[in-house]
């Protein structure tokens, strides 16, 4: 009888390491760019009294050869509470007959694989000797997006923001114990991006927290906290300053607030999208034009960058004897 393994929160952290996720994040995206795959848009379904919504991300990886979809939950209001804001499984199949292959705990892959791709993206488009970190907001993301971009540069001083200066002191204090590096609490998101050359947002914000007058020339931004059409971490003229690199160019023109917002105002036209990162990282498109050149990186997440993760991981954990196996059917 045909079975699936089940894969928990703590043993997708161990087969998931952030190195490994970032070159698998890259490889992902270079197979989309080449056509090798299928990336539909995110279906969402909001709850009726707007609190939460179940989004479901289907798609399919040509290498290596996967099938899957993420199911997951985003409650906003579970911020600063012990539960996650995202909640989930990641489904993968085997793609000769269709056998599900496992169930593995999506806010994990989630948290790892989000900052992974900006990684990715820091990696080729951040200059080389970018060391200077802002982050912009306190919480999951902020933590994974520190271990990405310290995975891809010598990080020489580090500045956290968040609206809550307590939780940004907390931030500092027990990653910078973790990190072994010293990480200051900035008071104003302003003092926070001021002379940095990598910023990185990571915030549940709406409304733009990150304005483009602030940007020093040559740095790259990750913007990786909205994900909604009327949500935003940058104002108009930051997405206006920067050139503009996408994870896909479908889901920025339909899911991104970032990018739709200036369009709207005009204060951006279509063509301000430069390339798709998987274009830039297999040298279709180019990437940092010059040392003064804002880059900026809009990240919304893809479901074949979760079915990539998900994948991986559950190749680790059959050769590890990972996870639990139940027996699941499918046979006639």
């Amino acid at each position: 009888m045909p079975e699936i393994r089940i894969i928990t929160q703590a043993e997708v952290r161990a087969l998931l390491p952030m190195a490994e996720c970032i070159d698998l994040m890259a490889d992902a995206l270079a197979t989309l760019a080449r056509g090798d795959a299928v990336q539909p848009l995110r279906t969402k379904m909001p709850l009726p009294d707007g609190s939460g919504l179940l989004g479901l991300m289907p798609g399919y990886l040509g290498a290596p050869r996967a099938l899957g979809i993420k199911i997951i939950s985003y409650m906003p209001g579970n911020h600063g509470t012990r539960y996650d804001s995202h909640q989930g499984a990641v489904m993968i199949f085997e793609v000769e007959h269709g056998s599900p292959l496992a169930i593995i705990e999506a806010s994990s892959i989630t948290a790892i694989r989000t900052a992974a791709v900006s990684g990715a993206a820091t990696r080729c488009l951040a200059r080389e000797d970018a060391g200077d970190l802002a982050i912009l907001g306190s919480g999951v993301q902020a933590a994974s997006h520190l271990e990405a971009m310290r995975a891809v540069r010598a990080l020489r001083r580090v500045r956290v923001w968040s609206r809550s200066i307590d939780n940004a002191r907390r931030f500092a204090e027990r990653e910078a114990a973790r990190a072994g590096l010293a990480i200051e609490a900035a008071g104003t998101a302003r003092e926070a991006v001021e002379g940095a050359d990598i910023i990185c947002t990571t915030t549940a914000a709406r409304d733009p927290v990150l304005e483009g007058a602030w940007i020093a020339p040559g740095a790259h931004v990750n913007a990786a906290g909205a994900s909604l059409p009327a949500a935003r971490e940058l104002d108009s003229a930051a997405v206006a300053r920067a050139r503009l690199i996408v994870d896909r160019r479908e889901s920025a023109r339909n899911e991104s607030g970032d990018v739709l917002v200036p369009l709207r105002e005009g204060v951006i036209g279509d063509a301000h999208i430069a390339a798709e990162l998987g274009d830039v990282l297999i040298g279709r498109a180019r990437g940092r034009r010059s040392a003064d050149e804002i880059t900026l990186f809009k990240s919304l997440g893809l479901a074949i960058e979760d079915i990539a993760a998900a994948h991986h991981i559950w190749r680790k954990a059959v050769a590890s004897g990972a996870g639990t196996v139940v027996d699941w059917g499918g046979e006639r």
